[in-house]
């Protein structure tokens, strides 16, 4: 059984991340891949969703994951593996869990990369 206190807490750390996840407005079609070269930094905004700001300057994709990742918007940290020189949509992110010797955690698909514009 869950006392109401634990109960409004977690509802308050739910409400908390999602209030973490910025708007965005679509800006064009989606697109399968990205060149990975041109990827400047990404920023894990929740479980299911990354935004991955590219070298030109104000140009963003997001990427809402088909289903959530466990831990992802926890530790905000992951990688991924590819052989060729593009991030695509049929490729796995995998979790790293921090604190103390580095850790794999989930390993996630990856959904299609969706140009943005963030909301201020």
């Amino acid at each position: 059984m869950i006392r109401p206190l634990a109960a409004l807490l977690l509802v308050a750390q739910a409400g908390a991340a999602l209030a973490q996840v910025p708007l965005a407005t679509p800006a064009g079609a989606p697109v399968r891949c990205l060149p990975v070269r041109s990827i400047r930094q990404t920023v894990v905004r929740d479980d299911r969703t990354i935004d991955f700001f590219m070298a030109a300057r104000g140009q963003v994709y997001r990427n809402v994951l088909p289903a959530a990742c466990p831990e992802l918007g926890f530790e905000r940290a992951f990688s991924y593996e590819t052989s060729l020189s593009v991030l695509c949509d049929v490729d796995i992110v995998t979790v790293f869990r921090q604190g103390g010797p580095l850790r794999r955690g989930a390993s996630c698909g990856l959904g299609p990369f969706q140009p943005v514009t963030l909301a201020r």
